[in-house]
């Protein structure tokens, strides 16, 4: 069964700096675009910023510049790394996944992971 598992994230000062990482496993035959999601409080999730398996990346305004996206294709991962973090940049982020597995296509999601960014 298809699993998508985060780590890394946490309290950091305004200007500082995250990773977070995203694994997926179980059962996977092939994985195309992955991404993180973010939520703030009292608002709707939104794309941060999205990588295929080519290497293609797209960001939201909000973070172009400060946060970059990449994978390993053979570990099955997805990073996030922040850097120069804002207290608006305070949520929930989680990673999806597009994942074929033996029922085919589907979209995954991870369990989500606090960062906090103090002022």
């Amino acid at each position: 069964q298809v699993q998508l598992v985060e780590s890394g994230g946490g309290l950091v000062q305004s200007g500082g700096s995250l990773r977070l990482s995203c694994t997926a496993s179980g059962g996977i035959i092939a994985i195309n675009t992955m991404g993180w999601y973010v939520q703030a409080p009292g608002k709707p999730r939104k794309l941060a910023a999205s990588i295929d398996h080519s290497g293609g990346t797209t960001y939201a305004d909000s973070v172009k510049g400060r946060f970059t996206i990449s994978r390993d294709n053979a570990e099955n991962t997805v990073y996030l790394h922040m850097n120069n973090l804002k207290p608006e940049d305070t949520a929930v982020y989680t990673c999806n996944a597009n994942i074929r597995s033996e029922v085919g296509w589907r979209n995954y999601w991870a369990q989500g992971s606090q960062v906090t960014v103090s002022s």
